[in-house]
């Protein structure tokens, strides 16, 4: 058990109407064998995919605001195989505002060219890249195979106790850097042997994973080339829903395929898209996203990059997630630096204190602990020789405020712990048995990442 903001999982202190346009363009590259598999749909318990394998199907928590239980597909399609505006009049109109609007209100974007999104492909496209990984696994075979009476009758031509198997996948990724830097998604190269890094120019080139963070699923290659095109950063804080937005990538291994949707949401918290595992507060967009989109960019109108795409719910229409550049830009650099990432971590268990909490904890003479305050994050649980152990924090604390900001939520709190630093003191004001005190703990590294 590790951190999250309910009660049952542990604080990971820490994710209409109108045309939209989807074109495929021909990149020079060789369509590859991923096409082959488009008109193969794997149908069984709900799950559906295309060309690729659902590499996790998770259920959602349901709560009063959670949706119902859904399916997420991380998409790097791994399959089995062998082988200018008037002077404002004012101040206030002088301000900065966000792109789209315009005097308060919500406007479409100024199309100085009917072709955009067209322009933009063009200047981005050299970039994108994809990604081919492949990895051996090795499977056994069932029991029965293996038991001595079957072999007696087999004799030499039983097949092998363990056989070899290789998986192919194919996914996006762009360069950050001149000299040969790919930012991707972790789960595109997770336990690949091989990378095959290919330019929208053709040019084809092995890889080497620098580092790969399954936390934020985020992976940096390095191919050896020099002069390559690099992509343009944005700062995804600014971002706002009803923005355009427009992905570039591979999906089912079409490469240099374009799809152009909005920002649907910003913000949306790991446990609402349905992998609490993750530390990431996810963009949410409409753009299409298939598998072999995974780690391709998600660009605004200026052709910068604002996040990283990622992920999509399966059986939904329009519900794509992709990671904000700015935690991208985070996890890349140490990744670059040191190969890893640390993540901060406390081991505990957090809940929201609210009257009813309160009311059904103190009602029940079972419960170990009382609570006296009536605001705050709720302690429901101590991981076993976790920094929150260690310090003396305990089951029943309220925390009211960290580094002496007063927390209500326990996403706040997760949010403190993600932003402090392994091995560096954190305080926490607590309510405990009525009084008011301060505790220093000191997060850890969390454990196996």
């Amino acid at each position: 058990m590790r951190d999250s903001n309910e009660v049952t999982a542990m604080n990971r202190d820490g994710s209409g109407q109108g045309s939209r346009q989807t074109s495929e363009r021909g990149s020079g590259r060789n369509l590859r064998p991923a096409a082959k598999s488009l008109a193969l749909v794997l149908v069984g318990a709900g799950i559906a995919t295309a060309g690729g394998q659902a590499l996790h199907a998770l259920r959602q928590p349901t709560s009063a605001n959670a949706p119902v239980a859904t399916d997420v597909f991380w998409n790097n399609g791994f399959w089995n195989n062998e082988e200018q505006a008037a002077p404002a009049p004012n101040a206030e109109a002088q301000a900065p505002r966000p792109n789209g609007i315009q005097n308060g209100l919500a406007v479409a974007p100024s199309m100085s060219s009917p072709n955009l999104i067209a322009d933009i492909v063009r200047q981005v496209e050299p970039s994108v890249v994809r990604i081919d990984a492949s990895r051996t696994v090795r499977t056994n075979l069932p029991p029965m195979f293996q038991d001595p009476f079957f072999r007696q009758f087999f004799g030499n031509n039983m097949p092998a106790p363990q056989q070899q198997q290789v998986q192919r996948g194919v996914g996006s990724g762009f360069i950050t850097s001149a000299d040969g830097r790919i930012v991707t998604n972790a789960h595109v190269v997770a336990g690949a042997d091989e990378v095959q890094v290919t330019l929208s120019d053709g040019r084809s080139f092995s890889g080497q994973v620098m580092g790969a963070d399954s936390v934020t699923d985020i992976a940096v290659i390095k191919i050896d080339a020099q002069n390559l095109p690099t992509v343009a950063i944005s700062n995804s804080d600014q971002i706002q829903p009803g923005e355009w937005a427009i992905a570039i990538g591979n999906p089912l291994g079409l490469d240099s395929t374009v799809t152009a949707g909005i920002i649907s949401a910003t913000g949306r918290s790991s446990r609402q898209v349905g992998v609490p595992d993750k530390r990431v507060n996810f963009i949410q967009t409409d753009a299409a996203i298939n598998p072999g989109n995974s780690g391709g960019p998600l660009l605004n109108l200026n052709g910068e990059v604002i996040g990283v795409n990622t992920a999509i719910i399966q059986g939904a229409q329009g519900l794509g997630f992709a990671i904000p550049i700015n935690t991208v830009q985070r996890i890349s650099a140490e990744l670059i630096e040191n190969g890893r990432v640390e993540h901060a971590y406390l081991g505990i268990q957090m809940v929201n204190l609210t009257p009813e909490l309160k009311q059904n904890i103190n009602s029940d003479p079972n419960r170990p602990f009382s609570v006296e305050a009536d605001s705050g994050v709720l302690i429901g649980g101590i991981m076993p020789n976790s920094p929150a152990a260690q310090s003396g924090l305990r089951e029943g604390d309220v925390i009211v405020a960290v580094e002496g900001r007063p927390v209500t939520e326990s996403v706040a709190v997760q949010q403190a712990v993600e932003q402090s630093r392994v091995g560096q003191n954190l305080t926490l004001t607590l309510q405990r048995d009525g009084r008011e005190q301060t505790v220093t703990v000191r997060p850890g590294n969390l454990p196996n990442q």
